[in-house]
């Protein structure tokens, strides 16, 4: 990998800004059009209709990140872009666990719920994270 660091400032600041997107999303449909939050017995009704815009949230802003990394290489190659998205995709996969499944707060959800209720959402923006450093790439070649 030829910038680490600049690789892990732009994806935790994109992984950040998607995560205060999907946050957003879900309380302005608490709070503004007043669907159900969660509780006990579901994610509630708020959630559930953010889940079909995460990975659109995803495929917005992860291949600008990925195009800001990639333009600020010297050599940017195809092979970079794909390492870059398999790091990238490997921390998030891990720390969407520790952090929404396996660590309690209010929107924690179980394993069941974020692998499985979750599909094909999750595995859309796993694949979407992945590729975006390819899109970036190919944007930087233009």
């Amino acid at each position: 990998m030829q910038n680490f660091g600049m690789s892990m400032l732009w994806f935790w600041v994109c992984y950040i800004a998607v995560t205060c997107v999907g946050v957003a999303h879900c309380v302005f449909n608490i709070k503004v059009l007043h669907m159900k939050p969660m509780d006990g017995h579901s994610m509630g009704e708020g959630y559930e209709a953010t889940k079909p815009w995460h990975p659109l949230y995803n495929i917005v802003l992860f291949p600008l990140f990925g195009w800001l990394y990639m333009r600020g290489l010297a050599t940017p190659t195809a092979a970079e872009a794909l390492i870059t998205g398999a790091i990238w995709a490997g921390i998030c996969i891990v720390f969407d666990l520790v952090g929404w499944v396996l660590i309690p707060h209010p929107w924690r959800l179980t394993f069941r719920q974020f692998y499985i209720e979750y599909q094909p959402h999750i595995t859309l923006i796993y694949l979407i994270i992945f590729l975006s450093p390819l899109v970036g790439y190919g944007f930087a070649m233009l």
